[in-house]
């Protein structure tokens, strides 16, 4: 199994000391997210000071971008890593987009999506070929490039293209379009077997494909603690952050496989009335258990392969490393070992 964990730090020094650490522990893999600054920024930085791990989105959000400026970025940073960029996208929600990002929400954004992947494919190719834009759909057009503004073939042309997933058509479509797919931290175990796993084995059986042409990303959250004490404590967070994407109607799938759709209902109204710290106190241990690990530092190995072996081919850390769990360099190195040997 894959392992990846998040870069993190808000200056040039911090930021490239996080890769290189990530590096040397034995990551395979550093991403970011698109949640208060930019997410291309720092994966530059982490190109410039790292040699081997994948640098990736997680996730950029596609549609305030048109396809060419994310093409331009993307032809950038797999140039300037030597082939090791990801691309990764989400659509975001209709009230962020409108917002948040000013960015009309012009139709459903599974079929949108579809396009903008489609329309990204036939950029690089012109890029790299020099092949007559010709991309014309139904949101997205790509028909114009002249030679000044085509930056021109590169070493590693074909750029990974992820997608976050969770409602079966997003999940079809990384089955047919996707190098990769990043399931969302509000997953479990029982939802991606029923519901996303089937879905995509459909699409990449339309594209001649099977599920193993696809790198599924699990971003699960963890629970740890040395003693019930500090196990108690570590819920807490958790609980506020599987309340929080709980309340958003775009998630009440998940909760439904497990018969919580009414949970998912008195979320959404608490969340209307700002009343964060009572949907906290709606997540039950019961809950917890399936949407983290949880548990010492050394059985955190043994419980995802458990959970996640022979379903997930990556794993992100992101949750462990980068929210104050506390893990000193050594058991973070060991545990990577372990998870390299699912």
């Amino acid at each position: 199994m894959r392992v990846e964990t998040y870069v993190t730090g808000r200056t040039i020094k911090d930021i490239a000391a996080s890769a290189q650490r990530a590096e040397n522990l034995g990551f395979d893999g550093l991403t970011t997210a698109e949640t208060g600054r930019d997410p291309f920024f720092p994966l530059l930085i982490a190109a410039e000071h790292t040699q081997r791990v994948s640098l990736g989105t997680a996730v950029a959000i596609a549609f305030p971008r048109s396809p060419m400026v994310t093409a331009q970025i993307a032809w950038d940073l797999q140039h300037f890593s030597g082939g090791r960029f990801q691309l990764g996208l989400g659509t975001q929600v209709k009230g962020h987009n409108e917002r948040r990002y000013s960015t009309p929400w012009v139709g459903p954004p599974g079929p949108r999506l579809r396009e903008y992947l489609l329309c990204l494919k036939a950029i690089f190719n012109s890029f790299q070929t020099g092949a007559r834009a010709d991309f014309q759909g139904k949101y997205y057009q790509f028909t114009l490039i002249t030679p000044m503004f085509n930056p021109g073939p590169i070493e590693h042309p074909n750029v990974p293209l992820y997608i976050s997933a969770v409602n079966p058509y997003m999940c079809r479509l990384a089955g047919e379009l996707c190098d990769g797919v990043r399931l969302h931290p509000l997953n479990t175990v029982k939802y991606t077997r029923e519901v996303i796993l089937p879905n995509m084995e459909a699409g990449a059986r339309k594209a001649g494909r099977s599920l193993k042409d696809v790198d599924i990303v699990a971003s699960c959250f963890f629970v740890v603690g040395r003693n019930r004490e500090e196990l108690e404590k570590a819920k807490q967070p958790v609980k506020s952050q599987i309340a929080f994407y709980g309340s958003t109607r775009t998630y009440h799938g998940v909760l439904g496989v497990h018969g919580w759709e009414e949970l998912g209902l008195r979320l959404h109204e608490l969340s209307l009335e700002g009343k964060w710290r009572e949907m906290a106190e709606e997540i039950t241990d019961e809950m917890l258990q399936e949407f983290a690990i949880v548990g010492t530092p050394d059985e955190i190995a043994a419980q995802v392969r458990e959970r996640w072996g022979g379903v997930a081919t990556t794993i992100s850390l992101e949750w462990l490393t980068s929210r104050g769990a506390g893990l000193d360099e050594g058991t973070l190195q060991r545990l990577v070992e372990e998870l390299h040997r699912i």
